[in-house]
């Protein structure tokens, strides 16, 4: 962004108007930027928000970019001056015409397990490590469930589903610890039926969060054959994470900035059985009565896969 406006300012210099660009001295890749630029003829062009503030010649046109701080852009004195100047400079006008387009859009990108986990990986993989802000939110069914409930790598151990009909003999992919190991991301596993509280303050941090983050939420599925049924899916929520069958967490790369563990488990120890959780769907229930000694040998490693994942998560939160 700061490499085009220059370019613009070159232009527009060509059009016998001032120009300048507006870059915040407090990000990395601003100063990166600037630091490879040898010319000062070029480097008079870059001007901090402060110094925007105070170019209220007419002739002059001010372009913002490289900032991630809506209060910056916006602020009531850059619009004023705009609102005094749009009498006679149309630049000015058009400004104050679409001042709602200075505040930084809020850009999310939805999906599904399958696209998230499997075909689209590499994709997301990408966007998470570029480290540009854009939010990404998962809907986590743990199979394809558009194109007919294949298994996929977001398949949990012992699920049955198309390619996967004798149970799926390998555990889930845990896309939440990938992620976090970026240790720049931001990272959060939510179940809305388990805990609102928690989902809200996850889709808040991570909007505010100046970076990408991954929002992963669990999401019965038609699929998963929900013995209760399908309008009981809050509370099939609230039993996974009982259960300890799906886990609410949150990393915050902010709170490691501040010395902090940006590691949050937000669910508590399982107090309610696994596999009352696994009989009350059918997509494990009809493994057990198809091949019962598969079945337990599945659910029972299913099961300590889960309360591994609980005990490590809980020690890595606990560190100070």
């Amino acid at each position: 962004a700061v490499g085009a406006a220059t370019g613009m300012c070159e232009a527009i210099k060509c059009m016998g108007k001032d120009s300048y660009v507006v870059v915040d001295p407090n990000k990395n890749l601003s100063k990166l930027l600037i630091s490879y630029v040898e010319d000062n003829s070029i480097k008079r062009y870059y001007i901090t928000p402060e110094e925007a503030l105070a170019k209220s010649d007419p002739n002059t046109l001010v372009i913002v970019c490289d900032t991630h701080n809506p209060d910056l852009v916006e602020s009531k004195e850059l619009l004023a001056k705009c609102r005094e100047l749009s009498k006679t400079d149309a630049d000015a006008g058009y400004v104050v015409e679409n001042s709602d387009l200075l505040t930084k859009p809020s850009m999310w990108i939805f999906g599904g397990d399958g696209w998230a986990y499997d075909i689209g990986y590499g994709g997301l993989d990408h966007v998470l490590a570029s480290g540009e802000n854009v939010n990404v939110l998962v809907f986590d069914t743990e199979v394809y469930s558009n194109t007919g409930g294949q298994s996929s790598k977001a398949t949990p151990l012992g699920a049955v589903a198309k390619f996967a009909a004798s149970g799926k003999k390998v555990k889930k992919k845990d896309l939440a610890q990938i992620a976090m190991a970026y240790g720049y991301v931001y990272v959060a596993q939510i179940a809305m039926g388990a805990n609102p509280a928690q989902t809200l303050l996850a889709l808040k941090e991570a909007e505010s969060y100046n970076g990408p983050s991954l929002i992963i939420a669990y999401a019965p599925c038609i699929n998963h054959g929900v013995k209760a049924g399908m309008n009981k899916a809050m509370l099939e929520m609230r039993n996974a994470v009982r259960s300890g069958y799906w886990n609410l967490l949150r990393y915050n790369p902010d709170l490691a900035e501040k010395g902090l563990n940006p590691l949050s488990l937000d669910s508590g120890k399982p107090d309610e059985s696994f596999r009352d959780f696994l009989m009350g769907e059918v997509r494990y229930n009809s493994l057990k009565l198809k091949f019962p000694e598969e079945a337990e040998n599945l659910f029972a490693r299913s099961e300590e896969t889960a309360m591994e994942r609980y005990d490590a998560l809980l020690r890595r939160s606990s560190f100070t």
